[in-house]
């Protein structure tokens, strides 16, 4: 399959915005595990499961921290990316912390291995942002294993329904209608593309490819968040309302 239109436009933003994340992902390679846009570490969360001795996808590695901290668990770790320039950051990152692990240029929406290789497939705003749902949610369940597990991270539904149309903070009001959500895109400038569901529509796309939702965790910034680089959203809004959202679904045995 040739990449779809927004894959190809996601591939030329971030080839162009990767050198703004080379040192961001050296920071998180040389540190612990945390969570999202408020960086709360795993210690507090207890998201990871238990990935000693297992293959893992990671589907938009970007520069492969989270794929480093997993290999560093024991996870047999392989990291997907639409951006080659991310992956070169990757590959330096995996010289520099001598820890090296599979990386493959490729969109999540058409991954090339085969059926039921991966006992879990993660995504921190990779390819759970960046892909449309309707095409790496069956590619996901496709490569997972019978009782594998899909776990992703990506902005909150709430959040997105309060996203001013210029990327602006987010105000302490519904903006977009809930319904028929899938599709956003950003001004002229930023000629990305992002994907976001409604609960709903999550819930039933898990379940047409034979995935079970097992929890869905909300994140709430801690007390003493301060604001960070992205802007869009601010710590005293992401106190009130989940600014991110973690989903874990299992595929039925």
């Amino acid at each position: 399959m040739s990449l779809s239109e927004h894959a190809k436009r996601n591939r030329e933003a971030w080839d162009e915005w990767a050198p703004d994340w080379v040192e961001s992902g050296r920071r998180n390679w040389g540190g612990e595990p945390t969570w999202g846009i408020w960086g709360i570490p795993e210690s507090e969360l207890g998201l990871i499961p238990d990935v000693e001795g297992k293959d893992v996808l990671e589907l938009g590695c970007g520069t492969a921290y989270w794929s480093a901290w997993l290999a560093r668990r024991g996870a047999r770790v392989v990291g997907l990316d639409n951006s080659e320039q991310q992956l070169e950051t990757a590959r330096l990152l995996q010289q520099e912390f001598e820890l090296e692990f599979p990386l493959i240029h490729a969109s999540a929406e058409d991954v090339p291995l085969p059926d039921e290789s991966f006992d879990v497939i993660w995504s921190e705003y990779g390819a759970c942002l960046w892909a449309d749902p309707y095409l790496w949610i069956p590619e996901a369940a496709r490569l997972l294993r019978s009782g594998g597990l899909l776990e992703f991270l990506t902005n909150g539904t709430i959040l997105m329904l309060c996203m001013p149309e210029d990327d602006s903070p987010a105000p302490d009001e519904l903006l977009r209608d809930y319904f028929g959500m899938h599709r956003f895109e950003w001004p002229e400038e930023d000629q990305s593309v992002e994907f976001h569901l409604g609960y709903g529509d999550w819930i039933r796309l898990f379940r047409e490819h034979g995935l079970e939702v097992e929890d869905l965790r909300e994140i709430q910034a801690p007390a003493d968040a301060e604001p960070n680089r992205f802007g869009f959203v601010s710590p005293e809004w992401a106190r009130h309302w989940p600014s991110e959202e973690v989903w874990r679904a299992r595929r039925r045995a």
